[in-house]
């Protein structure tokens, strides 16, 4: 589903309230009704109106904190995520370096060598989890690209996050099939998530 403001959908702060809507339904925090499948969502937007999602999403987060939400939303930006494992490698500091001196497509290969789809999962764990309180947000997927794909980060999530809902905020398009980040590149198929709305 891709989210705009021309009449053919809701709004971006309409669709924020039926997220507000789906965090609050027992149903959901309980991961039930998926029919044996992972309770993993996407929330595909329109990348070109990012910085509204990122605002809302912090609200979203805020609300959980000072308990306007009856759950708890830990939220893990990719971003971070890769920042995170570059400084644990103590890679961050020579990746400049890499880059000047051997190439953008040298960087890549290194940094996917070490911040592979299970080092990424394994960084944004924070169990025990907690079925039927928390959530998993996982948001920053633009900024990674093409160091990690969105696909590879949920299909390695699969095991260790099956306990409670996983939330993906995508910028692009998810028809139930596959992913296109912005819209235009084919970021991978990925059958096991639902539409979050």
């Amino acid at each position: 589903m891709q989210i705009n403001n021309s009449g053919a959908g809701p709004s971006l702060r309409e669709s924020f309230e039926r997220i507000r809507s789906r965090f609050r339904d027992p149903e959901f925090l309980n991961c039930r009704g998926l029919g044996n499948e992972v309770p993993f969502f996407v929330y595909a937007y329109d990348a070109a109106r990012e910085l509204e999602v990122r605002e809302l999403t912090d609200a979203l987060v805020r609300d959980s904190l000072e308990g306007r939400l009856p759950c708890n939303v830990v939220c893990r930006d990719l971003w971070d995520v890769l920042l995170k494992i570059c400084e644990e490698e103590d890679v961050i500091d020579d990746m400049a370096d890499l880059e000047r001196d051997e190439g953008p497509d040298e960087l890549l290969s290194a940094v996917q060598e070490i911040a592979t789809p299970e080092a990424f999962v394994g960084a944004m764990d924070f169990s025990p989890h907690e079925r039927g309180r928390d959530v998993l947000l996982i948001t920053g997927v633009g900024k990674v690209y093409p160091f990690v794909r969105a696909h590879a980060v949920m299909e390695a999530a699969q095991q260790l996050f099956e306990d409670i809902p996983v939330v993906l905020m995508y910028p692009g398009v998810f028809d139930g099939r596959s992913l296109r980040l912005f819209g235009r590149l084919q970021d991978g198929n990925y059958y096991r998530a639902f539409s979050l709305i």
